[in-house]
């Protein structure tokens, strides 16, 4: 059938997966070249591992866009190649700065891309995720406690937020804010009238009654405590303004941006006098040439390694971004900043930008209380993380161990933010489908649903697309 031939709604998807499918190709090319450049800025010579480097390259992206094309047919087509960008640009400077590390950085892709499809396959409706808002809320209550449990937890850099199963390190607290993220959306959008129906005053404050928003509170501030207990402040600011945006978002009053603000400033004027490292951070943020050699050298190594590479940047391969300690972490911005300079460092920005807006589109465009609050939070995870690493690396706010998304080395992050990927593009397929650009045809799920409904109802219809069943069948698995 020629594309012209095609109904409407064929004709939007198609073109939408063929946009997909263009930048993807575009984004490969990109970071394809930069890794070539790479190589040949530090040994002048063509590298090796070009080819298995592509092949690799091409194997996930390639896997990545079928199963969006197969599973999640109406979703947005530029989040996928902004992440194949991000993540390309990340592993280039992370092969750039250790091989070894590299290498497991490949390991952990296939595993994140497994995580991506397997998402995309068993959430097949984004409403799903609301029923087991309980079970999500006691599942990222666990992982948050799991670095406290002795004999599993382990510090490292003086925040214990790691654990050690066997030849196994990861963080379990980069599960945990997904897992909060679905309880806090799910719970607003079943008690969201009650909580926006303020009914007593504390000041110029209009609140909800306590008992709407008490399960919530303790939520958040159950994991803010964890979080300062472990040492983690950047989770915790995280958590913070998840929390802070979902209440706005959901009840639609400013008043709880100010009283966010209000408790972010007290919170963090008590956590300057209550903990001697959080002091240090702010020592170092207002003054980091005050102890250049100690405490200050990350952050004085990164920006003269921006300073290097002005406008343009040194060139991939012929900077010395392994001059900052950790630097496939934290500071990867400022070895990505010194190498591709302001140009390429804002690419990366603009990318972030990009991929929040394309988040909070989904939010704009589903009619769902659960879903709008999920994308809008989902997306703030992204946002916030970028926000709060990139600052600190250029000295806007002071800096916190949190990793930049898709860039940064580690297994835990990477693979976290696949599946937070997956649940974006369900989001906007979800919508997509509502909207009509697309049929809303019956998940795998509800075609066994339904069979097994005509198997104990012979007067309904013996179809085998289970068409006719269908509305009776989505009020059994809902």
């Amino acid at each position: 059938m020629s594309v012209e031939a095609m109904p409407v709604s064929a004709r939007l998807v198609a073109r939408r997966r063929s946009t997909e499918l263009t930048l993807i190709v575009m984004a490969a090319a990109i970071v394809g070249v930069a890794y070539t450049l790479a190589s040949l800025g530090a040994n002048a010579e063509i590298p090796a591992r070009l080819g298995p480097f592509l092949a690799l390259l091409l194997l996930l992206i390639g896997i990545a866009h079928i199963a969006v094309r197969k599973l999640a047919r109406g979703a947005d087509s530029t989040l996928l190649p902004l992440t194949v960008l991000l993540h390309g640009l990340g592993y280039v400077m992370i092969t750039r700065l250790d091989s070894e590390l590299a290498g497991l950085q490949s390991i952990w892709s296939l595993v994140a891309i497994a995580a991506f499809v397997a998402t995309l396959l068993f959430v097949q409706r984004a409403g799903d995720l609301a029923r087991y808002k309980w079970t999500l809320f006691f599942v990222g209550v666990g992982l948050l406690i799991l670095p406290m449990v002795p004999g599993l937890g382990v510090n490292v850099n003086g925040a214990r937020i790691w654990v050690n199963l066997g030849p196994v390190n990861f963080q379990p607290g980069e599960f945990a804010k997904l897992a909060l993220a679905v309880f806090f959306a799910a719970y607003l959008a079943e008690r969201r009238e009650l909580i926006s129906a303020s009914t007593w005053k504390v000041g110029p404050f209009r609140l909800p009654e306590l008992q709407y928003v008490a399960p919530i509170l303790v939520a958040w501030g159950f994991a803010v405590m964890v979080m300062v207990g472990e040492r983690d402040l950047g989770s915790s600011l995280l958590f913070f303004t998840l929390f802070v945006v979902m209440m706005w978002v959901a009840t639609e009053r400013a008043s709880y941006l100010v009283l966010g603000f209000v408790l972010f400033g007290l919170a963090a004027f008590v956590s300057s006098r209550l903990f001697d490292h959080v002091q240090t951070r702010v020592d170092i943020w207002l003054d980091p040439w005050a102890d250049e050699y100690g405490k200050g050298f990350q952050i004085v190594q990164a920006l003269y390694g921006l300073a290097d590479g002005g406008l343009v940047g040194t060139g991939l391969g012929r900077g010395s971004p392994d001059k900052v300690p950790e630097a496939q972490n934290d500071f990867i911005f400022a070895a990505i900043g010194e190498e591709l300079g302001m140009i390429g460092a804002t690419a990366v920005l603009m990318a972030y930008l990009l991929l929040i807006g394309a988040g909070l589109r989904i939010a704009l465009r589903t009619d769902r209380t659960f879903e709008k609050l999920l994308a809008v939070g989902l997306t703030t995870i992204v946002g916030m993380q970028a926000f709060i690493i990139i600052g600190g690396v250029i000295k806007v706010v002071p800096l916190t161990g949190i990793t930049l998304p898709f860039v940064s080395y580690g297994g835990s992050s990477l693979l976290s933010n696949y599946i937070l990927l997956a649940l974006l593009l369900r989001l906007s397929d979800s919508g997509a489908r509502r909207l009509g650009e697309l049929p809303d045809d019956p998940t795998p799920r509800e075609r066994w649903a339904a069979w097994r409904l005509r198997r104990r109802d012979h007067g309904l219809p013996q179809t085998d697309d289970a068409t006719d069943a269908y509305a009776d069948v989505r009020e059994v698995v809902s």
